[in-house]
């Protein structure tokens, strides 16, 4: 804990411009500790909480420049380009307090190929996979046509939450596989591709803060990622979510620390690569046997929208301490109440997707009470807020009492229906997992 010296109000540099940095933005105001918060570059939903700041966030060169400046107390690296760039390194080399970690840790998101290996390393439960490059077309083809559908292909680098196609059939794996190593669905993202088994059961979502030996978890969440209602259609970065997840129980989530967490900070401390920051940990359970999906280096979106109203603790004191190493200081972190995201979304998203639609009705559904519109696409035009991305909006509403869930999503879904622009549109069965609906 800080004690009474320490306890000033500090400068707060804040890096990325989505809805989940808005989120983190919305929860870094409500601590007594905060003095200056800036952002870099921000979004206009952000600017009402933070001075924004241009630079280029994954120029470890510009960041630090822009740290110098300021004089910042702490930096908080919201997306994992900016990690995958080295850009937390330079900032600690430069002596700067920083959330966020390494590039060598955060490997486990932006080389899902690495990941994969260091799981099976360390005998953490994951899916069977093989790796496969560019000059091995011919082998994932003929693993591929061995494979029982459906079955799952992976851009091993980072593709903005969209790297993955859950296959059923030889012919859209063949598809998939060949798009991603060709370079023509995700780039260089794609160079090399991970082949898995398709996991069966209900996917759940777990933060957690660690300083690379003692780990805090925060409230279990279930992210929606498939387009449209009843999980069907492509994958998108996150069409809602919600907290906490009722399948996640406290002995689950035991399960997960002990099988999961604690091998993975484990091995990547005997790794000579320890982990602070947030780690993201997807599962997928069945019959109450977790395994792996994915690693994120960073808090996940939407899932932040939902988890970080929840935590009552100062959450100031909770990054410092797993920046600083003194995260065995606090007390357990308590999560309370329940709270719903829905995505609002642009016509065409995931694909192409239109920009420049005026929004309207936000203040209207903030007025509400209990909540909040995070800003994830938006940008002004001269004073006319518009679209300026595929996930524009997450409507989130956070509740407490004996009807956490039900009185969120009620609340939520009443919010969205008075946010508008054209072309928008959500799913309706947000939440619907809670009771085994989907």
């Amino acid at each position: 804990m800080m004690n009474d010296s320490t306890r000033r109000q500090m400068t707060i540099l804040l890096l990325g411009s989505g809805a989940r940095e808005h989120a983190i933005a919305w929860k870094l105001a409500q601590s007594p500790l905060l003095g200056r918060l800036v952002c870099a570059p921000g979004n206009p939903g952000i600017a009402r909480l933070a001075e924004l700041r241009s630079a280029d966030i994954e120029s470890p060169e510009d960041v630090v420049a822009l740290a110098r400046e300021l004089a910042a107390d702490l930096v908080v690296v919201g997306p994992e380009a900016p990690l995958a760039a080295g850009v937390s390194d330079a900032l600690r080399d430069a002596g700067f307090v920083t959330f966020g970690p390494s590039k060598a840790a955060a490997r486990l998101e932006w080389d899902k190929a690495f990941a994969k290996d260091f799981m099976h390393r360390h005998m953490i439960p994951t899916a069977a996979s093989r790796t496969f490059t560019s000059e091995q077309l011919d082998e994932a083809r003929a693993s591929i046509s061995a494979s029982s559908m459906p079955i799952v292909i992976k851009a091993s680098g980072l593709a903005a939450g969209k790297g993955v196609v859950i296959a059923a059939t030889v012919d859209e794996a063949l598809e998939a596989t060949e798009g991603m190593l060709s370079g023509s669905s995700f780039g260089t993202a794609g160079s090399s591709v991970v082949i898995e088994e398709f996991m069966t059961g209900e996917e759940a979502s777990i933060l957690v803060i660690t300083d690379g030996a003692g780990y805090r978890m925060l409230a279990p969440s279930q992210d929606h990622k498939r387009v449209g209602d009843g999980d069907t259609g492509p994958n998108t970065g996150g069409m809602g979510a919600y907290a906490p997840a009722p399948i996640v129980t406290p002995a689950l989530l035991d399960r997960i620390a002990g099988e999961i967490i604690e091998p993975t900070l484990a091995g990547m401390r005997e790794e000579g690569t320890p982990y602070s920051g947030c780690l993201y940990v997807g599962v997928m359970i069945d019959q109450d046997r977790p395994r792996v999906v994915e690693f994120n280096s960073r808090f996940g979106d939407p899932e932040t929208q939902v988890v970080l109203p929840l935590i009552d603790a100062d959450f100031i004191e909770l990054l410092m301490a797993a920046s600083t190493g003194k995260l065995g200081e606090l007390g357990e972190i308590r999560s309370r109440g329940a709270a719903v995201c829905v995505v609002l979304a642009s016509a065409g998203y995931p694909g192409s997707y239109r920009k420049g639609d005026e929004i309207t009705g936000i203040d209207r559904a903030e007025s509400l009470g209990g909540t909040v519109v995070f800003h994830a696409g938006t940008t002004l035009d001269g004073d006319r807020l518009v679209t300026s991305g595929g996930r524009v909006l997450g409507v989130t509403a956070i509740t407490d009492g004996d009807r956490g869930l039900e009185d969120a999503l009620e609340l939520a879904y009443r919010a969205v229906g008075m946010v508008s622009f054209a072309g928008a549109f959500h799913r309706n069965d947000i939440g619907a997992r809670r009771s085994g609906m989907v």
